[in-house]
């Protein structure tokens, strides 16, 4: 009986230990798209009064959660019963980010003087609770829509890495990825939102002097520039990760342009065919307000 139990022990040893090779595996595979999952998801979950980021952001990280509890099941039944629809999945997932990227350099190039920071603009008004709370609402949302096509990409990446291994082991690889990756960079993105409130707060504990009121200044001045940093290099990683899905997914784009380096044909990829899409919502878009004029 003992060592029956003790067998057992060693079976759940020797998968963990499977588990965990097979989730750094995973984890190096998909690093590129958590980092642009992190510079995407920081830049959509700013712009609100300081004592709101983190109940905005809890809501977010609460999405992407229950995200990453759809598509991993949902990914491991396709890949074991139609594994091509996962493609045609990723592809329309590549289409969606692809939309956005371009709409977000259109919105700045064509708009923004007059729509510059509108969330920042309303909430900061206290009497606005009502806008406040529906722009809240638009932003998590919106937040939550890219994280979803963004943990397919994801989920889909771990999966292939262990694809060959047993039914357990993809199973616990890829919810082990699913998690890090929710816990990571909704990690990461809680740190980075709150820098000016450590920096105000050290400036304040330090009597502004010394060394630790200048690295308040330091972070408090930072934020706004990482913020805007963190905000084109979110745009080009949507337009970077929509062309890598398009590029691998579909052969004859696989193989066009075979001398050009491979992240320039993949933003390449992803700027036209955003492009294309938002031309076609564009023209759908006024098809439909004709109609109801």
């Amino acid at each position: 009986m003992a060592s029956g139990f003790f067998a057992i022990l060693d079976d759940i040893a020797f998968l963990m230990d499977d588990v965990a090779l097979a989730t750094k595996v995973a984890t190096k595979k998909t690093a590129g798209i958590l980092g642009d999952d992190l510079a995407v998801n920081a830049e959509k979950a700013t712009g609100f009064l300081s004592e709101r980021e983190l109940p905005v952001l809890w809501a977010i990280t609460k999405g992407s959660l229950v995200n990453k509890l759809i598509i991993v099941p949902v990914a491991l039944l396709l890949n074991a019963f139609l594994p091509a629809a996962v493609t045609y999945i990723l592809i329309l997932g590549g289409l969606y980010l692809a939309y956005e990227g371009v709409e977000k350099i259109i919105e700045y190039f064509f708009h923004h003087p007059k729509e510059e920071h509108p969330v920042v603009a309303i909430i900061a008004e206290p009497e606005n609770d009502a806008l406040r709370a529906e722009n809240e609402k638009t932003k998590i949302k919106s937040a939550v829509t890219t994280d979803f096509i963004l943990s397919i990409e994801i989920v889909i990446i771990a999966l292939g890495s262990v694809v060959e291994e047993t039914l357990n082991i993809q199973i616990l690889t890829v919810a082990a990825v699913a998690l890090l990756a929710t816990v990571g960079v909704y990690g990461i993105v809680a740190l980075i939102v709150r820098m000016d409130d450590a920096g105000r707060r050290l400036i304040e504990k330090s009597g502004d002097k010394g060394l630790f009121a200048k690295l308040g200044h330091v972070l408090v001045k930072a934020l706004p520039v990482l913020i805007k940093i963190l905000g084109a290099v979110g745009t080009v990683a949507l337009l970077l990760v929509s062309g890598g899905i398009f590029v691998h997914n579909v052969a004859y784009l696989h193989h066009l342009f075979p001398g050009v380096p491979s992240i320039v044909k993949e933003f390449g990829m992803g700027l036209v065919a955003g492009l294309l899409v938002f031309l076609l919502v564009t023209g759908v878009k006024k098809v439909i307000s004709l109609a109801k004029s």
